[in-house]
Protein backbone atom coordinates (compact mmCIF):
# COMPACT_ATOMS: atom_id res chain seq x y z
CA UNK A 1 0.00 0.00 0.00
CA UNK A 2 1.14 3.49 -0.43
CA UNK A 3 0.89 6.43 1.33
CA UNK A 4 2.64 9.92 1.39
CA UNK A 5 5.58 11.00 3.47
CA UNK A 6 7.56 13.59 3.95
CA UNK A 7 10.89 14.95 5.15
CA UNK A 8 11.17 18.24 5.56
CA UNK A 9 13.55 20.92 6.73
CA UNK A 10 12.25 23.91 8.80
CA UNK A 11 14.82 27.09 9.54
CA UNK A 12 14.69 30.59 11.03
CA UNK A 13 14.46 33.62 10.07
CA UNK A 14 17.96 33.79 9.87
CA UNK A 15 18.55 30.74 8.59
CA UNK A 16 20.84 29.90 11.31
CA UNK A 17 19.42 26.12 12.46
CA UNK A 18 17.88 23.62 10.65
CA UNK A 19 15.70 20.91 12.39
CA UNK A 20 14.64 17.65 10.22
CA UNK A 21 11.70 16.01 10.70
CA UNK A 22 9.47 13.12 8.79
CA UNK A 23 5.69 13.61 8.90
CA UNK A 24 2.07 12.51 6.92
CA UNK A 25 1.10 16.18 6.68
CA UNK A 26 3.92 19.12 6.38
CA UNK A 27 1.00 21.84 7.27
CA UNK A 28 -0.36 20.41 10.30
CA UNK A 29 2.86 19.00 11.77
CA UNK A 30 4.28 22.89 10.81
CA UNK A 31 0.96 23.96 12.79
CA UNK A 32 1.85 20.98 15.76
CA UNK A 33 5.43 22.52 16.14
CA UNK A 34 4.09 25.86 16.38
CA UNK A 35 1.84 25.65 19.33
CA UNK A 36 4.24 23.14 21.17
CA UNK A 37 6.01 25.97 23.67
CA UNK A 38 9.17 23.77 24.45
CA UNK A 39 11.29 21.56 22.38
CA UNK A 40 14.01 22.14 19.67
CA UNK A 41 11.70 23.99 17.19
CA UNK A 42 10.33 26.82 19.61
CA UNK A 43 13.41 27.04 21.15
CA UNK A 44 15.38 28.10 18.18
CA UNK A 45 12.11 29.56 16.32
CA UNK A 46 12.04 26.87 13.39
CA UNK A 47 8.83 27.53 11.31
CA UNK A 48 9.91 28.00 8.03
CA UNK A 49 9.87 25.28 5.36
CA UNK A 50 12.95 25.49 3.27
CA UNK A 51 13.18 22.17 1.76
CA UNK A 52 10.87 18.43 1.58
CA UNK A 53 11.00 15.52 -0.06
CA UNK A 54 8.24 12.94 -0.72
CA UNK A 55 8.12 8.90 -0.34
CA UNK A 56 5.83 5.98 -0.46
CA UNK A 57 7.18 3.95 2.36
CA UNK A 58 8.07 5.41 6.14
CA UNK A 59 10.78 3.69 6.14
CA UNK A 60 12.36 5.43 2.98
CA UNK A 61 11.89 8.70 4.99
CA UNK A 62 12.99 7.63 8.03
CA UNK A 63 16.32 6.13 6.60
CA UNK A 64 16.45 9.28 4.43
CA UNK A 65 15.89 11.64 7.30
CA UNK A 66 18.74 10.10 9.46
CA UNK A 67 21.07 10.24 6.09
CA UNK A 68 20.66 14.07 5.82
CA UNK A 69 21.09 14.55 9.65
CA UNK A 70 24.12 12.89 9.16
CA UNK A 71 25.68 15.07 6.69
CA UNK A 72 27.36 18.40 7.55
CA UNK A 73 26.24 21.99 7.35
CA UNK A 74 27.53 22.73 3.85
CA UNK A 75 26.54 19.52 2.44
CA UNK A 76 22.64 20.55 3.64
CA UNK A 77 22.44 24.09 2.39
CA UNK A 78 23.63 22.79 -1.23
CA UNK A 79 20.94 19.99 -0.88
CA UNK A 80 18.50 23.00 -0.02
CA UNK A 81 20.00 25.34 -2.28
CA UNK A 82 18.88 22.79 -5.50
CA UNK A 83 15.32 23.10 -4.57
CA UNK A 84 14.79 26.65 -2.63
CA UNK A 85 17.76 28.82 -3.88
CA UNK A 86 16.78 31.91 -2.10
CA UNK A 87 15.87 29.45 0.65
CA UNK A 88 11.84 30.88 0.18
CA UNK A 89 9.21 29.30 3.29
CA UNK A 90 7.88 26.88 0.71
CA UNK A 91 4.68 26.50 3.24
CA UNK A 92 2.43 28.14 0.50
CA UNK A 93 3.42 26.48 -1.83
CA UNK A 94 1.79 23.23 -0.15
CA UNK A 95 -1.74 24.66 0.10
Amino acid sequence: MNHNYFVYILSNTGRTTLYFGVTKNIPNRILEHRENKKGFVYRYHCYELVYFEHFVQIEQAISREKQLKGWNRSKKESLIRIKNPNWLNLLPELY
